[in-house]
């Protein structure tokens, strides 16, 4: 079984495949544009698909038909139309869990981080530019015994939600689409509707998985109903908020602070102008970056293909519904 793999990934996921029988094609060139894509992914039966940069949608598949498995180096699989892909009886294997530590990291990083204002901190000692003492000046704040409310509270948003009562003992609330009554067990996580969210929590942190009914949901009107002291944190993707209705809630002072590892749209521009206010801190991205999480990633993507290979079912699958046919 051929296999494109659109860029590379750590060695472990490699010798995996190799050890297999699989036949790996890399591009010549990672940085594809979307024909050369295309061209690629014709010539082979399964792709382990690194980045979003190009989606998985009718087009593809009608372009690409003897496509036969896909499997992402990702958990989101927001740029695969995964009803068009099961019409198909293609499985999408995704890799969950093994980064939502790494991922959660990221959102307590950033939250501190906006908190004290480091990023705009550490930018004053690298322009030498600490001043005199002012005892009003750029002022942080304290996290303790305050609220965090998350957006869709899976493994990622457990394990922030972990951090913050371990470290601040803040008090957890969350929406989604059901309850998670691991966490309302083991951190008295209360389950509040959207609109609770929204209003009562002092940093709201996004962990959902993204869908088309989620587009530019965090935009002016849900920002207005937001505490003026209130922490916005993004590490899930950026279509979640309007970027310039989340600055402008950032120059009104409707929010405190933002902390975001992903951006509306992505990359975020070097000259927009969120990246010169004070309460921001913007990563590229980086949730899972880490070796840990990005070899575990290596590791199930590759699995996924293996066990497809063998007529198997994919072990971390999207679409399960496809295996149906097989095992009834």
């Amino acid at each position: 079984m051929k296999v494109f793999i659109n860029k590379r990934i750590p060695e472990i996921g490699i010798n995996m495949l190799q050890e297999a029988g699989l036949e790996i094609i890399f591009p010549e060139n990672e940085n594809l544009t979307y024909d050369e894509w295309v061209q690629y992914c014709r010539n082979t039966d399964a792709i382990l698909n690194i980045g979003g940069d190009f989606k998985y949608d009718k087009a593809f598949f009608d372009a690409c038909p003897d496509i036969k498995a896909i499997a992402l180096y990702s958990v989101g699989f927001d740029h695969v139309d995964i009803k068009e892909a099961s019409l198909r009886n293609i499985p999408i294997g995704n890799t969950p869990d093994v980064l939502s530590r790494a991922t959660s990291d990221v959102a307590f990083l950033l939250m501190q981080s906006v908190a004290r204002r480091a990023s705009y901190n550490f930018q004053k000692v690298k322009e030498g530019n600490w001043g005199a003492f002012d005892p009003l000046n750029a002022l942080g704040q304290e996290l303790y015994g305050k609220t965090l409310g998350v957006f869709g509270l899976g493994r990622i948003g457990f394990h922030m939600a972990e951090k913050c009562k371990k470290a601040f003992d803040m008090k957890i609330i969350y929406h989604n689409r059901r309850h998670n009554e691991e966490a309302e067990r083991e951190l008295d996580a209360k389950y509040v509707s959207f609109d609770e969210l929204v209003t009562d929590s002092d940093v709201l942190s996004i962990h959902a998985n993204f869908t088309a009914e989620h587009k530019e949901l965090f935009n002016n009107g849900v920002f207005g109903k937001m505490k003026s002291n209130a922490i916005f944190i993004n590490t899930a993707r950026g279509g979640f908020h309007q970027e310039q209705d989340l600055y402008k809630a950032l120059t009104e002072g409707k929010i405190w602070g933002a902390g975001l590892d992903v951006t509306n749209p992505e990359p975020m521009s070097a000259d927009n102008p969120i990246l010169e206010l004070s309460n921001v801190c913007v990563l590229p991205h980086i949730g899972s970056a880490t070796i840990e999480a990005r070899n575990g990633m290596a590791r199930l993507a590759a699995g996924n293909l293996i066990a497809f290979s063998k007529g198997e079912k994919m072990p971390n699958c999207a679409n399960p519904e496809v295996y149906s046919h097989h095992l009834s």
